[in-house]
């Protein structure tokens, strides 16, 4: 026969104490618990988006193939990045992040194919994508027409505001209007040759660029244009060489730009010696690796992020970047931009307590990122970012040394007056 101990009569109250103590505790952990659960769809979700009770579906728009591979897939990448780390985090009103991933193949009818099936099709709560302006045009009137949520994460030229669109990069008063300021205070520039792929972003700055050249009292010596992919500059380079300009003002755009600058060197401008110097607002590190660093030495560029920031956000962005796509990575100020639109639709998202895209973009003027590796980011309430313009100069590792930046955050006016 076993033997079954028995407790006293305090004991087994004092037991029978503890036991009710445990189920009421435990009620309360379940309280708790499900008192921070994630809302129910139903209220988070009224307009058919792609939001379960446990996920939520966005998408990713980029090329990943064709001329301007070169320049987007860092974008990718970022938005990838900043998912995972989301999700680490866990999730969006408790949902986890999934993407469907769509390429716009280079080719901006196809960005307009692939922008309506993610939004009629997959019904994503959102969009991060495009580079050039010729696709955020091409996908703009869909966005529009199906209320989507796009977030474009390139520097452009302005002159544009959709409630639809959330503009993570600079627009022309805080790069172009700014780096010319810089280049003619700091360097005495007086001339200048402006040089360009041949589509709206780059033909449109450098209209801004000759207006704010030309109000400054300053001269435009040559103006050139080239198709998307173009490799034969020698011929644009002899003029350059021709009229001597101080500053060869150059947004070549994707593939072009490795073609470009070995060519250039190839010529003997040597742009260490800035005679002529050159100043890009299209060449990030990003194009750099393609380029590579010798070939582009002494170049300046103006934007709002280089890799090389020396600040904590900055250095954890990087850090987990490279840890993610490999050591030998580099990131460029779009790939910034990239990155920031995941974080800034999670905070609006969060700020409305919903997905719905008219809640979402009611939500969103006034959100600020304090972890952004530029610093510090807010979104107007023409939904471009207040941000600050940064000088960067070219080295032979392919990184940039930031050499001046705005003491302020620049306030963004995608329409200045008199540029228009």
């Amino acid at each position: 026969m076993r033997f079954i101990p028995t407790l006293p009569t305090a004991a087994r109250a004092s037991r029978r104490k503890f036991i009710c103590w445990l189920a009421s505790f435990s009620a309360s952990i379940l309280f708790t618990s499900s008192s921070f659960a994630a809302p129910a769809t139903s209220e988070v979700n009224t307009t058919g988006l792609a939001v379960t009770d446990d996920t939520v579906t966005v998408g990713i728009l980029h090329s990943v193939t064709g001329t301007m591979a070169i320049s987007e897939t860092g974008s990718v990448q970022a938005e990838k990045l900043a998912i995972k780390q989301i999700n680490d985090m866990g999730g969006v009103l408790g949902r986890k992040i999934e993407y469907i991933q769509e390429d716009g193949a280079s080719d901006w009818p196809t960005f307009a194919e692939k922008a309506k099936k993610l939004l009629v099709n997959d019904k994503v709560a959102s969009v991060f994508g495009c580079w050039t302006s010729a696709s955020r045009k091409a996908v703009l009137p869909v966005f529009e027409q199906y209320n989507g949520m796009l977030y474009y994460p390139t520097f452009y030229e302005g002159l544009e505001q959709s409630p639809n669109v959330i503009y993570t990069g600079q627009e022309a008063t805080q790069q172009i209007l700014a780096g010319i300021d810089w280049v003619v205070e700091e360097k005495g520039a007086k001339s200048f040759y402006l040089l360009g792929s041949d589509y709206i972003w780059p033909r449109t700055s450098n209209k801004i660029a000759r207006k704010h050249i030309e109000k400054l009292g300053l001269k435009v010596v040559g103006e050139e244009y080239y198709p998307l992919g173009h490799t034969q500059f020698n011929s644009v380079i002899n003029k350059i060489k021709l009229r001597k300009p101080d500053v060869i003002y150059a947004i070549v755009v994707g593939g072009s730009n490795v073609a470009f600058y070995k060519q250039l060197k190839a010529a003997g401008i040597d742009m260490t010696k800035e005679k002529p110097l050159l100043l890009t607002i299209s060449v990030t590190e990003d194009e750099i690796r393609g380029i590579g660093g010798e070939n582009i030495e002494g170049a300046y560029a103006a934007m709002k992020y280089f890799q090389s920031l020396d600040n904590e956000n900055n250095k954890s962005f990087v850090k987990a970047f490279k840890e993610m796509w490999g050591e030998d990575i580099v990131v460029g100020d779009v790939t910034q931009a990239a990155y920031l639109g995941p974080w800034l639709w999670k905070a609006a998202v969060e700020k409305a307590g919903s997905f719905d895209i008219d809640k979402v973009r009611a939500a969103s003027p006034g959100i600020e990122l304090t972890t952004a590796p530029e610093g510090y980011v807010r979104i107007h309430e023409n939904h471009h970012l207040w941000s600050k313009t940064r000088i960067g100069r070219a080295k032979t590792d392919g990184q940039y040394e930031v050499v001046y930046e705005t003491e302020e955050l620049m306030e963004p006016d995608p329409f200045p007056k008199g540029y228009q």
